[in-house]
């Protein structure tokens, strides 16, 4: 592992930098597997949180402090305002060095149903999901790539491992993304800077509040148990809960008039 990658050893359920002073960014800093994925690396880190209305993440802030966070730090961050985001990095590089980890935690899931009837609100989830998700991305590589080291954390979704009917808007704008940072991943080879691609399943945090849960559902912690298992092991891809690859290794090739009668 590279040396300024991510090193852990489990103690306590918590992932302790082996190495002190690494430096992790969560774009989304109140998203509940961003901080749950921090708070797994934070003992001895720097823990740098990026949301709109940064005054308000207290909590967050005292769950990283909790973890033994050696400094937890607040930045205004809108990812939707995509012209902003390479001041908001570069400013938190003068401010803390280097960036060692980056975890990019935003997005939304909206609302099927309005989507089809308001294509503005079904722009709005695309553009976030995935718009947004590229104009950061490249920002970070270009930076990442400076610096000759760093791990970018994406999260992407079985959502978009075969688009369905029932949610097709936020689906469409995972598989975007997911094979979006499948290339950028193989475009950082030999750089120094490695690329996590997590495939969650349906989780059930605050996104998925009132739903009622998909079969092999996960919580935000099991999922950043996997994605730091993940991190640790040097690995470029996993998914949550890990049967989930088998079976959409099948699902991909399911007759259609199948496949469009999927509920979730």
């Amino acid at each position: 592992m590279a040396r300024h990658e991510v090193r852990c050893e489990a103690v306590g359920g918590l992932c302790h930098a082996r190495r002190m002073g690494e430096n992790v960014l969560v774009l989304g800093g109140r998203s509940e597997i961003g901080v749950e994925v921090a708070r797994r690396i934070a003992p001895g880190a720097t823990v740098v949180l990026a949301a709109r209305r940064s005054a308000e993440l207290d909590t967050e802030e005292k769950v990283l402090r909790e973890a033994r966070a050696a400094e937890v730090d607040r930045v205004e961050f809108d990812a939707d305002a995509v012209d902003t985001h390479r001041s908001v990095l570069l400013d938190v590089v003068r401010r803390h060095g280097r960036l060692d980890v980056v975890v990019v935690a935003f997005g939304i899931l909206g609302d099927q149903a309005r989507a089809e009837r308001d294509p503005a609100h079904a722009l709005a989830i695309v553009h976030t999901d995935y718009v947004a998700q590229v104009a950061v991305l490249l920002q970070l590589a270009a930076i990442l790539r400076t610096q000759g080291h760093g791990t970018l954390v994406v999260f992407s979704s079985v959502a978009g491992a075969r688009v369905r009917r029932a949610n097709f808007v936020y689906g469409s704008a995972k598989a975007g993304l997911d094979g979006f940072a499948s290339g950028l991943a193989d475009s950082l080879h030999g750089s120094g800077v490695r690329l996590l691609l997590v495939r969650p399943g349906f989780v059930i945090g605050r996104m998925t509040d009132g739903m009622t849960p998909a079969p092999f559902s996960s919580t935000p912690a099991e999922v950043a148990e996997a994605t730091v298992a993940a991190l640790r092991a040097g690995r470029g891809e996993v998914w949550v809960p890990g049967v989930l690859r088998p079976i959409f290794a099948v699902l991909r090739h399911a007759p259609r008039a199948l496949w469009r009668r999927m509920p979730r």
